[in-house]
């Protein structure tokens, strides 16, 4: 026997009737877009000519055409999600022959990013996490600017986050953040520093958070950038503050770019390092010859991965991977692990129903930086 599709609640308003009455009713009654199991219905009301589903899921259609119940201005497009998905979108409203793309005005939830921000769609069973929120038990470490005057690069400037605990006479692991004012602005990461500090879930860290003004070129293997970290931002930071010295103390983390930043300045230093957080690497690779697809950006890239492929070294003690089902680097991703594992390193790899984007960073920060950092309560269950 076969069992009937589900009726939706977009279905019922197609089945009319039409009027305004039934569209307010229909506007008023629901959350949007509307997550029915594993369906998600992005609505959109208003006069066009036509109105596109703008998504980075990686192997859906990235333009998809939303379609006009008649005689209404309800435009409606429903996709099938598995569960615990998270979908950045904007909708392109076209009017008098032009497209402009539009966050959601039915839908409340955004995610903010160096270039403005997107609508977010919730799947079954994605929460936000409680733990990226400021927490008033918790009490906030501090973040102040420095300025940093390097050989390498002149006068960089750099934020320090301290943690509420701070004391000159204990001794404190080191994270260094490739974009770390992205971090902080995009990712949540100083409350979540402060609630794991606080629950006791990571011990009490020293942050130091670069960022650059070149990163795509600077991060991309530049050997000049791995001399900045670590024959002269380290160093002046050991100097100065009561760091832990050892290797496994020191933590390089980043994303995307930044990701291939902190591989490369780890790699540069074999040994140096004992721990690395790694979401999203941009680690582009080709299988026969050097061309890529991604353009010339990835060139120096994929000419670093190559050359790691043929011959794989260990550089840490411990390295955790994360990225996203919906990004297109889930495979470069992917492979990298196995080459990660088989030098000796302990590895650990996450993935999640998400995109390239800071939000799916954020929401790994508690895992990764808990199993690389475990504080004195997870210690006891480990």
């Amino acid at each position: 026997m076969t069992r009937a599709a589900p009726i939706r609640a977009i279905d019922l308003l197609a089945a009319g009737p039409h009027t305004r009455e039934a569209v307010d009713a229909f506007i008023a009654g629901n959350s949007f877009p509307i997550v029915e199991g594993s369906s998600i219905t992005f609505v959109y009301r208003g006069d066009a000519e036509k109105v596109h589903l703008k998504h980075w899921v990686f192997g859906l259609p990235s333009s998809q055409h939303l379609k006009r119940i008649p005689d209404t201005d309800i435009w409606h497009l429903t996709l099938e999600l598995p569960a615990g998905s998270r979908v950045e979108y904007k909708l392109e409203i076209v009017r008098h022959g032009r497209g402009e793309w539009n966050q959601d005005p039915l839908n409340p939830n955004r995610a903010r990013d160096p270039f403005g921000a997107n609508s977010v769609a919730h799947g079954t069973g994605y929460t936000v996490p409680e733990w990226i929120q400021p927490d008033p038990e918790a009490p906030p470490g501090t973040i102040d600017e420095i300025r940093f005057d390097s050989q390498v690069f002149g006068r960089r400037g750099v934020a320090l986050y301290l943690p509420a605990r701070y004391r000159r006479t204990r001794r404190y692991p080191l994270l260094v953040v490739h974009d770390g004012h992205d971090y902080l602005h995009y990712a949540s990461l100083g409350p979540i520093l402060d609630n794991l500090i606080h629950r006791r879930e990571i011990p009490d860290l020293i942050v130091a958070l670069t960022s650059s003004p070149n990163r795509l070129g600077e991060y991309a293997g530049d050997a000049r950038h791995a001399r900045f970290i670590s024959d002269e931002l380290v160093p002046n930071l050991e100097r100065t503050l009561p760091l832990d010295a050892r290797p496994q103390s020191r933590c390089l983390m980043g994303a995307s770019f930044g990701a291939v930043a902190a591989l490369t300045t780890a790699l540069a230093r074999p040994g140096f390092y004992g721990r690395l957080l790694l979401q999203s690497g941009s680690f582009a690779f080709t299988d026969i010859g050097d061309r890529n697809a991604r353009g010339p950006l990835f060139d120096p890239i994929v000419a670093l991965m190559n050359h790691y492929r043929a011959d794989p070294i260990p550089m840490a003690e411990r390295v955790f991977v994360s990225c996203g089902m919906y990004e297109s680097l889930i495979y470069e991703n992917r492979s990298l692990v196995p080459l990660l594992t088989a030098t000796g390193m302990e590895v650990r790899y996450v993935e999640a129903r998400d995109g390239h984007n800071w939000e799916n960073w954020r929401d790994r920060l508690r895992e990764g930086l808990s199993w690389l950092f475990p504080g004195p309560l997870l210690l006891v269950y480990e």
